[in-house]
């Protein structure tokens, strides 16, 4: 593999991530159209933002491996292909029922994650793979775009009109990809059962899986939840909430390489601890927080420290498992979108429960507490190792 085709193959990868999330998250930003057309209750609404997080999550796995059994770009151009029915099925949605099934078939666009992530590394040394995988992790950058773009090109030529410009990109991208996509890639035959007996045994794979669940989790759920938890609890309007939680998106995509930079550079357990102390700190002010500021100051907190701790994992990960990265990565992302699935139902329950939705963002610093533990234990683990060697 030459540096050249490597780097045209990141970007490739990257630009066609970047498509899959905007079709991942498309439902969230336009929800506030949905629900003028369809009639859907508060908790009907948080199952239906939610569940396209269920298939993505889930297809993380088997995509990761089949990437290294057929190449990311076969991977990538079915992935795409296979969309174009449960978006166009989206565009004619009249029911609840309808806008489940679109969603739940749309978590294919979020398991394309798994699939760069287990190509990528195979075109850079080592020494690079965190950049090379933080610059690819850009690539959930598509969540924000369709925050920001789709509800004022929805409120211009309706939401339906806006859901169908992406058949336009989808069918795009599976042709840049057939065209385009590396058909040389290395391939990697490592019987699944195989890598799955070494993988189950290995506590860092457990370790691993927990902290993305709450990085990469708070970055899907504050994602598709912030847009029309905005408009309800602070009374803001819908094109201003999705610009809001644009922000949130981006900052997070455009500060992952900096976790792969750091991880590169220094130790990436350290700075994962330093990361989830922040991450403790912004779950308690949105706790505390009454007003849209300090509500504002702890969604940039959990921001930026949910974008430098997912570059920070997924430097791990091809680091402890070499030979069985593709099924590691798709295990590690699985959990990561299972993250994102749970926060907006635990806020629509606690709210249900208390009337505020304070204590779910209280959970989430319990949460990151918890992982510091495992952090510390991993890191002594380590250092014991390297003395007895």
């Amino acid at each position: 593999m030459n540096k050249q085709n490597g780097n045209f193959q990141l970007g490739l990868q990257t630009l066609s991530l970047i498509v899959g999330f905007m079709v991942w998250s498309i439902i969230s930003p336009i929800m506030p159209f949905i629900s003028k057309d369809v009639a859907i209750t508060g908790s009907q609404l948080s199952i239906v933002i939610a569940i396209p997080v269920i298939l993505g999550s889930i297809l993380r796995v088997p995509f990761g491996y089949l990437t290294n059994k057929v190449g990311a770009k076969w991977i990538f151009f079915i992935s795409f292909i296979i969309l174009l029915f449960p978006i166009f099925f989206l565009s004619q949605a009249q029911s609840v029922g309808m806008l489940m099934t679109s969603g739940f078939f749309l978590g294919i666009a979020g398991a394309t994650f798994s699939v760069g992530v287990t190509s990528i590394p195979k075109y850079f040394p080592k020494e690079r793979v965190g950049l090379a995988n933080g610059i690819y992790g850009m690539g959930n950058i598509g969540t924000a775009i369709s925050s920001f773009l789709a509800p004022p090109i929805a409120g211009a030529i309706g939401w339906q009109s806006t859901v169908r410009l992406y058949l336009i990109l989808l069918a795009l991208f599976a042709i840049l990809m057939f065209f385009f996509g590396d058909s040389q890639e290395r391939k990697v035959h490592v019987p699944l059962m195989e890598q799955t007996r070494k993988l189950m045994s290995d506590l860092r794979l457990y370790y691993l899986s927990f902290w993305y669940f709450i990085t990469f989790g708070s970055f899907v759920a504050f994602g598709v939840f912030l847009p029309n938890y905005l408009v309800t609890h602070f009374h803001i309007e819908s094109v201003d909430a999705g610009i809001r939680s644009g922000i949130f998106i981006a900052l997070a995509t455009l500060l992952r390489p900096l976790g792969g930079i750091l991880g590169d550079k220094l130790n990436a357990v350290h700075m994962l601890i330093i990361d989830f102390v922040c991450i403790t700190i912004g779950g308690i002010i949105l706790g505390l927080s009454n007003n849209i500021l300090m509500f504002t100051v702890g969604c940039l907190l959990i921001s930026v420290c949910a974008g430098i701790g997912n570059g920070l994992v997924f430097k791990l990960v091809p680091h402890y498992f070499s030979k069985e990265a593709g099924t590691a990565n798709g295990i590690v992302s699985m959990m990561g979108g299972l993250g994102g699935f749970f926060p907006p139902l635990v806020i629509s329950l606690v709210v249900s429960v208390t009337g505020s939705s304070h204590f779910a963002f209280i959970l989430l610093a319990i949460f990151a507490i918890i992982a510091l533990v495992t952090m510390l234990h991993l890191s002594k683990r380590e250092r014991t190792s390297v003395r007895i060697q």
